[in-house]
């Protein structure tokens, strides 16, 4: 069985810094964040997931075009007729989201509470997913400490929106420790909030998979999402899966011993074309440093 999991999806959340410069796709960069939730349905699709979780922060909560939900629903549809389920939670972000609030979920999507830690379960799986939605954007007690004991005979998954201990440009929310999590009985959390992948832990499974798509020159490198592979009951294998389509980057060239400057600009260019290279066809949105001595002029 596959599990896949991701967070932070900011669908139709603007890409900053980007749109001002004259030439920039800017078509492909709008729609980016919505190209790379088709390419998880996509992933979910190949894989033939059973399950897709979701940890957070979908939306923003200052979109308010209505579109936008209906656009994600329309994409967890394909997942319905893959015969897929969808667990999800609201974050800091979509807490308050009016397109959440009105958008009303197909039979296969379930929405966790925000007022109480809530169990979903999946007999014909063999999953139990325990989480909660923020009920605000700022919450700040630790949601993790109430959550449930974990049922025996199945593959227990805690689904939570977290800054944990802390995490640098985060917001401090629902903070938690790594102990709180490892003493729950659970066998894979599935963790959003933090951009940045993180495995935190493999017994259990502790995993921040960061976002499906950055969103700015801050969040750099491959993007994307964890698939989760089961098998009797048991987490076997967690691996990344790239679904980024702007890929940012920040590309650092050193000047120093410079020969010249025609030497300095062929190490600026071959720097860029590896970095575009690795990109591997997706927009490369790169802000270069360039080092040199000033002694030199």
């Amino acid at each position: 069985m596959k599990i896949v999991h991701a967070a932070d999806l900011h669908v139709d959340s603007a890409l900053r810094g980007l749109e001002r410069y004259d030439g920039a796709p800017t078509e492909r960069v709008r729609d980016a964040t919505r190209t790379a939730l088709v390419k998880l349905v996509d992933l979910c699709v190949e894989e033939r997931a059973s399950l897709l979780l979701l940890a957070g922060d979908v939306f923003d909560g200052t979109w308010r075009d209505y579109n936008t939900g209906l656009f994600f629903v329309s994409q967890l549809g394909r997942l319905r007729d893959l015969g897929a389920r969808v667990a999800l939670i609201r974050g800091n972000h979509d807490a308050a989201s009016s397109v959440v609030k009105n958008l009303r979920w197909p039979e296969h999507v379930r929405e966790l509470a925000s007022s109480a830690p809530e169990t979903v379960l999946y007999e014909d799986l063999g999953v139990a997913v325990h989480g909660q939605s923020f009920a605000t954007r700022a919450v700040t007690e630790d949601l993790a400490r109430r959550y449930p004991a974990p049922l025996p005979g199945l593959l227990n998954v805690g689904l939570l929106h977290t800054a944990l201990d802390g995490r640098p440009g985060h917001d401090p929310y629902a903070p938690t420790q790594l102990a709180t999590l490892s003493s729950k009985g659970y066998d894979y959390w599935a963790l959003g909030h933090v951009h940045e992948r993180e495995v935190l832990a493999s017994d259990p499974w502790i995993v921040f998979p960061g976002n499906l798509q950055g969103r700015h020159a801050r969040e750099t490198g491959p993007k994307g999402a964890t698939v989760v592979t089961v098998d009797e009951g048991r987490v076997r294998t967690v691996e990344h899966r790239v679904l980024d389509v702007v890929r940012w980057s920040q590309i650092h060239v050193e000047h120093e011993d410079a020969a010249s400057i025609d030497d300095a600009a062929e190490r600026a260019i071959e720097a860029i074309t590896g970095t575009a290279d690795a990109a591997d066809g997706r927009i490369l949105a790169a802000r270069v440093h360039l080092r040199v001595d000033p002694a030199r002029g």
